[in-house]
């Protein structure tokens, strides 16, 4: 990096644009920002989910954009079972002979032998309770399915991703999976009501719009809230403009005005029409004459009186 800017080879840059993954891009470029991978760091200042980080950080990796070791710190590698080492355990362990059964059916397909070593991972190494697997399955398929539509299966590794999130927060027993998907629940039902606002009813929305929206909840913003930046920036600029709504809603949050009675009261910018003094339409030459005439009738009649 230099004082002026951040060098990019063309190649990188071919790789990056062929591939089109939003957030892999702007990994990348966080990564060559800051000189260093920090997963944490990386989900606060993009706005994206750590799971949404962890599958940009494995097609950098493939891309060779990314080296191979420069995340195991933060997020380490499920060991490589072996077959036999899986096979032996289910003929010992039912619970874990209950959790394939389920994984298969809740992912529609026999798993194959990777499928296998990771599921394992997730219930021996990871450290995750049959019953907690369970849950995990199933918010997996149903998050999968709302990000790319209906009948869509998730891979087991992304299944394995969102485990290493779920034991990083401590989402380890029922209870706490159950309030975690309830949260995430809630947040999909906002999610779904500011696109029915930005009028985006025919099409899912794509990673860098939901970022967007994601990014603006995290703020504090409720749909209502967001439904007033969206008029503005349709008044402003004809159409949906996400860096423009964006610009909107974070002037909002520096002058800590959240709710819609705050943005309606505190909102310097804002020119309310209602309240302003009517005013007296630009008086046109026929008027001026009108009132020349007028003028001139009345001094008549005054000096035929006198």
């Amino acid at each position: 990096m230099t004082e002026t800017g951040i060098q990019i080879s063309i190649s990188d840059l071919d790789k990056l644009l062929g591939h089109a993954d939003g957030n892999a891009a702007l990994l990348y470029l966080h990564i060559r920002r800051a000189g260093s991978f920090s997963l944490s760091r990386a989900a606060r200042e993009l706005k994206c989910t750590e799971m949404e980080l962890l599958a940009a950080a494995a097609t950098l990796r493939s891309l060779g954009l990314m080296a191979q070791d420069e995340s195991r710190a933060e997020t380490p590698e499920t060991p490589e079972y072996t077959a036999a080492d899986i096979a032996a355990r289910a003929k010992t362990d039912a619970a874990f002979e209950a959790v394939v059964r389920e994984a298969e059916r809740a992912l529609g397909h026999v798993l194959s032998s990777n499928d296998l070593r990771l599921l394992f991972g997730i219930y021996d190494y990871w450290g995750l309770q049959p019953d907690v697997i369970m849950e995990l399955l199933h918010h997996c398929v149903e998050q999968y399915q709302l990000q790319h539509g209906a009948g869509r299966k998730p891979t087991m590794r992304y299944v394995e991703t969102e485990a290493q999130f779920w034991v990083r927060n401590e989402i380890n027993t029922l209870d706490a999976a159950d309030e975690y998907i309830t949260r995430e629940k809630r947040r999909q039902e906002d999610v779904y009501r500011v696109q029915e606002t930005l009028q985006i009813r025919s099409r899912n929305l794509t990673a860098s719009e939901r970022n967007y929206i994601e990014s603006w909840l995290a703020l504090g913003f409720g749909p209502d809230a967001l439904a007033i930046a969206y008029d503005r920036t349709m008044i402003s600029t004809g159409r949906l403009t996400w860096k423009y709504m964006d610009k909107i809603i974070h002037s909002w949050d520096e002058k800590h005005l959240h709710t819609p009675e705050e943005i309606e009261v505190g909102d310097a910018r804002r020119t309310d029409r209602r309240t302003a003094p009517p005013q007296e339409p630009p008086q046109t030459d026929g008027d001026k004459l009108d009132v020349m005439r007028r003028m001139y009738a009345r001094m008549k009649e005054k000096n035929h009186d006198d």
